[in-house]
């Protein structure tokens, strides 16, 4: 859900500020396809970008522990991921020696929908 809230400036002659308040996924407030799925794509796609500049890597060298060509990491680092499935995020990051953990639970009842959150 989003929500448009208007504030006043502090400045005096400043008009109004309109600013809307998202649901927490961007892909679903632009109204994008599969918007829980591109939040996940995205969010691993993140921390494996953290993974390979922890570990000081360059693409070329990050292209070989993760089994790829330099192209396709160029892509996962610029959040190009349409060709990533979660399933591969997942072996990518245990290739760059990170657990991956799926904890599944019931929903808590004032919840609305079920949903899917990465935690790191």
């Amino acid at each position: 859900m989003i929500e448009t809230i208007m504030t006043n400036s502090k400045i005096d002659k400043m008009p109004m500020a309109e600013v809307t308040v998202g649901s927490g996924n961007v892909f679903a407030d632009l109204g994008l396809p599969n918007p829980e799925e591109r939040l996940v794509k995205a969010q691993l796609a993140r921390q494996i970008y953290i993974c390979i500049t922890d570990r000081k890597l360059t693409q070329n060298e990050a292209a070989t522990v993760l089994g790829i060509d330099q192209p396709k990491v160029s892509n996962l680092i610029n959040g190009k991921l349409a060709a990533f499935s979660i399933d591969r995020l997942f072996r990518f990051l245990n290739a760059l020696d990170c657990n991956v953990e799926i904890i599944v639970k019931p929903k808590p009842s004032e919840q609305i929908m079920a949903k899917i959150v990465v935690l790191t």
